[in-house]
């Protein structure tokens, strides 16, 4: 099962070190490269010791960010005042031109996830910053950051919806920033910024929501909360969004939704590896053979689940899925 799926991932790269989100035959646009399910896609196969194909992703992040400075110099220079001046979400994974249509483009969580796991790396001694335009980009996007200011910006967040300040965006900005300050110059203030409004804010993602699958993210693999905040985001996520095949993003989510929420594969996995990390190993097994009951007939996991219902939907396999399946199964 393990080989499959880094099998199945590997199969999702593209020549230039991108990944499709899913097949790159769907007709439902998963075949183009997200910022935030490349990082997420890579970490499967870290733990597996793909390491060429990782260090090809980032590398490749980083000529998308290379590609678009012009407009991140933009960005540093005056807070943007309009969605299409923030760094996109989604790009072509052959020629990393942005998609210009409207798609929640404000994701700042993509920004810190790509920060978080280059200085993982790093640390690690798994080395992707191999020049002087590797950590130029990396301090313009610091100071991206700040120019947007995160800690209160309010983006579309993991789930490209509603404009909101998100803990998990502001949870990945805080990661990141942490994880690259011995690489380049992050005043600690930026830091601490993020940390208040995120202790105000949590257990909630938002306003609007007070639970949310993102917030996993949190736990794993940005490790920013505290227990006693990781133990009641998982509390409210088992009670009210776990469900027989997948977990729900967040109550009254309208993707997909078919006389009921959704339920996300890639939520069991996820749940699996956090349970693990936090030492509870009865979790973690419940979750992993919860995982593998979803697994299509040829060991694919969905993007998710209709309600009431054996179907899943085209986006099979999701990368991010299989990824947090091979994260949960060997880390």
């Amino acid at each position: 099962m393990i080989e499959e799926s880094i099998t199945i991932l590997k199969g999702l790269q593209y020549p230039s070190g991108l990944f499709a989100a899913s097949k790159k035959e769907v007709s439902t646009g998963y075949n183009k490269a997200w910022l935030r399910d490349c990082i997420y896609e890579i970490l499967g196969l870290e733990v597996t010791n793909n390491i060429n194909e990782v260090k090809k992703a980032v590398w490749a992040l980083f000529d998308v960010f290379l590609k678009h400075e012009y407009k991140i110099d933009y960005a540093i220079q005056k807070k943007p005042e309009h969605k299409h001046q923030y760094i996109h979400a989604r790009y072509d994974p052959i020629t990393f031109e942005e998609f210009s249509e409207d798609w929640g483009n404000k994701q700042n969580d993509a920004i810190g996830a790509f920060l978080f796991k280059v200085g993982n790396l790093e640390q690690k001694g798994i080395k992707v910053i191999m020049n002087e335009v590797h950590k130029r980009i990396l301090q313009k996007l610091v100071h991206y950051l700040s120019s947007i200011e995160y800690w209160q910006d309010k983006d579309n967040g993991m789930w490209e919806e509603n404009e909101e300040v998100h803990s998990s965006s502001v949870g990945a900005c805080v990661a990141g920033l942490k994880n690259i300050s011995d690489l380049v110059v992050v005043h600690p203030d930026l830091i601490k910024k993020g940390e208040d409004v995120l202790n105000e804010l949590l257990p909630k993602e938002s306003k609007t929501k007070d639970v949310d699958l993102a917030l996993l993210s949190l736990i794993y693999p940005y490790n920013i909360v505290s227990d006693s905040q990781a133990k009641q985001i998982l509390k409210n996520i088992e009670e009210k969004l776990v469900k027989d095949k997948g977990v729900c993003r967040y109550i009254g989510d309208y993707y997909y939704n078919n006389g009921g929420d959704a339920q996300w594969t890639m939520g069991l996995p996820w749940l699996a590896i956090v349970y693990k990390q936090l030492g509870n190993m009865i979790k973690y097994e419940y979750y992993m053979k919860k995982s593998l009951e979803v697994m299509n007939d040829k060991n694919e996991l969905p993007e998710l689940y209709y309600a009431n219902s054996l179907k899943h939907n085209e986006n099979t396999p999701l990368g991010w899925a299989q990824s947090m399946y091979l994260v949960a199964a060997v880390k």
